[in-house]
């Protein structure tokens, strides 16, 4: 069973990705921010990370950063919801980063789905 690390500091979502993730069969641990979501990167076999990219406390491209620089080949989606940031496509510059997937909030969750499933089960 593939083992995700959820990066989010939205409590709600974090918890709704939790259940969807798990009812697709997935393995799910928690993070509120970067910080901890480092912690727990580094101490458990993690198969695919997934960040939002606004948080307090390391937000997601600084984690991004320092995940790439420990495993060029960890497998990330960033997730955003935008706001008052929206007018800086930071997305689209997260896929520069290294990140494999993106997904603006709200998302359908089948292209979701579809997209954690291609990643845990690419080489």
């Amino acid at each position: 069973m593939a083992r995700i690390l959820v990066i989010e500091d939205d409590d709600n979502f974090r918890k709704m990705l939790n259940v969807m993730l798990t009812q697709a069969k997935y393995d799910v641990v928690e993070a509120p921010n970067g910080r901890v979501g480092l912690k727990i990167y580094r101490k458990e076999q993690i198969d695919l990370v997934i960040t939002d990219v606004f948080m307090p406390d390391k937000e997601g491209i600084e984690t991004t950063f320092d995940l790439k620089d420990e495993n060029p080949n960890v497998k990330i989606i960033a997730i955003s919801g935008g706001g008052i940031r929206d007018k800086l496509d930071l997305l689209a510059q997260m896929r520069d980063f290294g990140v494999q997937k993106t997904f603006k909030k709200p998302f359908v969750i089948g292209e979701f789905l579809a997209a954690v499933k291609e990643l845990v089960e690419a080489d």
